[in-house]
């Protein structure tokens, strides 16, 4: 299962195992796939999906949960960037076949930390625990990428409190 917290500068992925016999949860990857700045947008694109394709071959990915898109009102421009790069990888979750779900900031954000409103460091440090990993996950964004990941194997085992479908109907919220 790959959690993805996509962006036009970097995008944070995290692929994680659960091992539902013995309850665990297992980092298997995570890291940021990286876009040339000042590339044009259509190249910046491009390098986006090579680096994500790579991601889920490698790791023969069986579900990718992707943060929903959210902007400020004041910041519209955001939206639609981000928008770019989410279309990026659901396509190449959908050229494999590989099941989508969209889940909301703000929902996992109160799943990991107990806060809708939760800022980097909480996230990371959340995230650093709730995992049992040596160190905090850097840039934020993997640390993002993680979180999605382990709310979207929660919606897994127990559909139905935070994730909206690949077909964008609402499961519950």
């Amino acid at each position: 299962m790959c959690g993805v917290d996509p962006g036009l500068r970097q995008t944070g992925y995290g692929v994680i195992i659960v091992d539902d016999e013995e309850d665990t949860v297992r980092v298997l990857d995570a890291g940021v796939v990286r876009c040339s700045r000042g590339e044009a947008l259509s190249l910046r694109l491009a390098e986006l999906a090579g680096g994500f394709s790579e991601v889920l071959d490698d790791h023969r990915v069986e579900l990718v949960a992707v943060e929903e898109i959210y902007s400020h009102y004041s910041r519209p421009r955001t939206a639609i960037l981000m928008a770019h790069a989410r279309g990026v990888i659901l396509l190449e979750a959908a050229q494999r076949d590989i099941r989508v779900i969209h889940l909301p900031a703000t929902s996992v954000k109160r799943h990991v930390t107990g806060n809708g409103r939760a800022n980097k460091e909480q996230m990371q440090r959340a995230v650093a625990d709730l995992l049992k990993l040596n160190r905090i996950p850097e840039p934020p964004d993997v640390a993002d990428a993680l979180a999605i990941a382990l709310c979207a194997a929660c919606v897994v085992r127990q559909p139905a409190r935070l994730a909206l479908t690949d077909n964008d109907q609402l499961l519950s919220h």
